[in-house]
């Protein structure tokens, strides 16, 4: 970051003074110009307090380095696309860098990189990344040392779309799906000698909240209307991008503004990620959308009878036994991880009635082990 406001290479400084040579600069040679900005993206789950993540990069697409139109994007690595993240050492994958004349100018471009920026194999931290880089207290500059502690005090939590973000994301979701429909109606041998009618209403759902679009294919790209109250479509919001089924991110302009988001398949639909939210997204037509809510909810399973590992990791010690009464706070099991060891405790009194891990052993994330009565 240093190097491209001074336009000096400090590692090449240093290799100098440590070979013996004599600095070459003085301080009042040191200019700076522009702004940047610095993100350090680490193995970590930012939704599990930034527990470490380990595992095979099944994907890693950072975005494209450039320098266009005085905006730098560089991202300084030392991974690739197949690579592990072991439990052994530090979870720093890449500095992303970004420079500009000003520095809003190099925060868009940092937010824009993050949105770009695709991993897949391991959780990360880049969601809280881009989440921050939105941030109005951050963008304001009104910044000190108790920043995160202050703004999120509960931790970085899941957070549901709203107002313009969700219309957004909807919007980019829709694209996507008449993109894909685009090519499934290319494929030979369907209705043959009878036309394919596509109906241009959407509902689209961001998990379960529903937001009603009209869609079509225009100029050289994709019109959305979202629908209003009184059921009729709103203005025209213009989407033109080269993105094809596939691809990871989305790429493209939102009524001339650039815009990423990444895109993940899922069953009967894909998530998105964008700007520190990540969705599920499910596009349905009018009939589609009747016979969806009739569905029901989903509910995550009762574990609060069960220790479950919170990262992958290695099992330190297990200390306790089975039969063992154990009270709220009480070390259960130390797990190591990336050079840092995390006691588990008790969060409520019971007895072990199971056991199902011990010392030495690699575990999954959410791995048992063990079990309360």
């Amino acid at each position: 970051m240093t190097e491209l406001i001074t336009g000096i290479d400090l590692v090449e400084q240093m290799i100098r003074v440590a070979a013996g040579e004599k600095l070459a600069l003085a301080q009042k040679e040191v200019t700076l110009t522009g702004w940047a900005v610095e993100s350090r993206v680490y193995a970590e789950d930012p939704f599990r307090n930034f527990l470490p993540s380990i595992g095979r990069l099944v994907k890693y697409r950072p975005p494209v380095e450039s320098r266009v139109d005085g905006i730098t994007v560089r991202n300084d690595t030392g991974v690739q696309e197949g690579g592990e993240i072991s439990i052994y050492y530090d979870p720093m994958i890449a500095k992303l860098v970004t420079h500009a004349p000003s520095r809003i100018a190099a925060i868009e471009a940092q937010s824009t990189a993050l949105d770009s920026f695709y991993i897949d194999g391991i959780r990360h931290n880049i969601p809280f990344l881009s989440a921050l880089m939105n941030h109005p207290r951050w963008r304001e500059g009104s910044l000190s040392t108790g920043f995160i502690s202050e703004e999120f005090p509960g931790g970085f939590a899941a957070r549901a779309p709203e107002g313009e973000i969700a219309r957004r994301l909807a919007a980019v979701g829709a694209a996507i799906d008449h993109v894909v429909g685009e090519r499934k109606r290319q494929i030979s041998g369907q209705l043959i000698g009878r036309p394919v009618r596509r109906e241009r209403r959407r509902a689209v759902w961001l998990e379960r909240h529903e937001i009603a679009l009209d869609i079509a294919r225009e100029a050289d790209g994709i019109a959305v209307r979202f629908i209003g109250a009184d059921g009729t479509p709103g203005h025209p919001h213009h989407l033109v991008s080269s993105w094809g089924p596939g691809t990871p991110v989305w790429q493209g302009t939102l009524d001339g503004h650039p815009l990423a988001m990444q895109v993940r398949p899922i069953a009967n639909g894909f998530r998105l990620a964008h700007q520190g939210f990540e969705v599920a997204v499910q596009v349905f037509t009018d009939a589609e959308a009747t016979a969806a809510r009739l569905m029901p909810v989903t509910t995550a399973a009762d574990t609060g009878k069960k220790l479950l590992c919170p990262m992958p990791g290695l099992v330190v010690s297990i200390a306790v036994s089975e039969g063992q009464e154990v009270k709220a706070g009480e070390t259960l099991a130390v797990i190591e991880a990336m050079k840092m060891q995390n006691v588990l405790r008790a969060e409520r009194d019971g007895i072990v009635t199971k056991i199902h891990a011990a010392a030495g052993a690699t575990l999954a994330v959410d791995a048992l082990i063990l079990e309360f009565a």
